[in-house]
């Protein structure tokens, strides 16, 4: 799961430079608005990338885990509604 999160956020991050460096190294001689258009759109990646990177999964269990206090794991297996036999 990790390393797919990975890899879709460093592609992500590669349209998103990809774009800027076209939109203004190409794109501009043709079309200044469409280079900006482009650049709105570089602009919002970012922060779906990180979204997308940050995103737990399915297998990611961390929060259920017992924290090796006994009475603290026992006061949140019952508020979660579990019972440890």
């Amino acid at each position: 799961m990790y390393a797919r999160r990975r890899r879709l956020y460093f592609v992500l991050m590669g349209a998103c430079l990809t774009l800027f460096i076209a939109a203004w190294a190409v794109v501009r001689l043709w079309s200044v608005p469409v280079a900006v258009g482009m650049c709105v759109v570089a602009m919002v990646i970012p922060p779906l990338a990180a979204v997308v990177a940050n995103r737990r999964g399915p297998d990611d269990r961390w929060w259920d885990d017992p924290s090796g206090d006994e009475v603290s794991d026992r006061w949140w297996d019952e508020l979660d509604g579990r019972r440890r036999w």
